[in-house]
This record gives C-alpha cells, structure tokens and sequence, in this order.
C-alpha cells in the first residue's frame, strides 16, 4: 500500500475518476462507469444510463448520490472501492436472499472494486477496501455488508473478481455470514466511527 493515498469520490476527484475510467473502456460491465449497481432493474438501468454512463454517473457524484474510495498513486486514480446505503446502491445481484423479510439491513454496502489494467496485483484493491472503511468511520460507521467472490481456490481473472473475494473481506475482519447465488457470500463487519467524524 505503500505510495497510495485514499481521496473520497466527490466534485473535486471527478476529474480523477473519469480519466481513470476513460483509460479502461468505461470500467466495469459494458463500461457502466460503476452505474450498475445505483439501480435495482434492468430497465431502471437502461433509462438511467441513456446510452451516458458518464453524464449519469456525473450527476450521481455531483448530487453528493454517490460514494467511492479512490485509490491516487501521485495525481492519478488507480482504483476504487464503491460503497454507499442499501438505498444509494439497491442492484445487487441475488436481491431476494439478502433483502428478505426480517433480514437485518446494512447501513453500507461495499458492491464494486475496480483497478486500472496496469496497476493490477499490486495491493490496490486492499488499499480501496481500507479507505472505503475508513471513509465509512469518518462518516459515523455502522454494520457494512459486502457480497464477495467465493472462489475457495478457484483460479479466476482479477477482470472478474469485481465484488472482491471472501479472503480479502476475512483478512479486513468481515465475518461470512451465509452464501449468495452460486458463486458469491454474504459477509458483514461493524465499523467503528473514527474520533473525527465528518458531517
């Protein structure tokens, strides 16, 4: 993690954040610009992205409707981790088996991590992963969930591994809670709120 350094998505990283996605084809499934998972349906996302990921996406970070930890190596981002309320971020995958009838709801989901093709393997996503919590405790914290690869060994492409994997959500101290889908898991931490907390 040495040499990186955590900035909050926001109108001041915009910049940062687009060139980043623009250096890797709009980053992310069909280059949604991390859109995806802001909407619960397949339509919602189809009228939302309007064919402009980006300009959505703009008005999202802008409107202060949007949370990511950006990861900076210098003055460039190199990777983030998106996080926000179940209500900010309500498209997850498997839905059912996690918004059920008396399921405990989350004040934050951690749903998306992505790291420029030429920084892969080299921390970046652990780094996102520890200034998405440590954003989430300068904001007051709480109970954080977080719905990772169970790849139990498994080789898969790191191109793939976009909710994270279980292993490095164990090594943050997350707790597995049960299974999601075929591939994926439930997985919680409760985070402190750190001395200084903003807002």
């Amino acid at each position: 993690m040495s040499g990186y350094e955590i900035r909050a998505l926001s109108s001041r990283t915009w910049d940062a954040f687009a060139a980043l996605c623009e250096r890797n084809n709009g980053a992310g499934m069909g280059g949604c610009w991390c859109c995806w998972f802001h909407n619960a349906t397949m339509a919602e996302r189809r009228e939302c992205g309007g064919g402009d990921w980006r300009g959505y996406k703009e008005h999202l970070v802008r409107a202060g409707e949007a949370h990511a930890a950006l990861v900076f190596e210098g003055e460039t981002a190199v990777g983030w981790c998106q996080f926000g309320s179940p209500e900010e971020l309500p498209g997850i995958t498997h839905r059912a088996e996690v918004e059920f009838e008396g399921a405990p709801r989350p004040d934050y989901r951690l749903t998306c991590w992505f790291v420029d093709r030429r920084h892969r393997r080299k921390g970046v996503a652990n780094a996102a992963l520890d200034g998405a919590l440590e954003l989430i405790a300068a904001a007051g914290g709480g109970v954080v969930e977080a719905y990772p690869f169970d790849v139990d060994g498994k080789k898969v492409s790191s191109s793939f591994l976009y909710n994270g994997t279980r292993d490095m959500l164990e090594r943050a101290g997350f707790t597995y809670e049960r299974a999601k889908g075929k591939n994926h898991c439930l997985m919680r931490k409760v985070v402190a709120p750190s001395a200084q907390v903003v807002g």
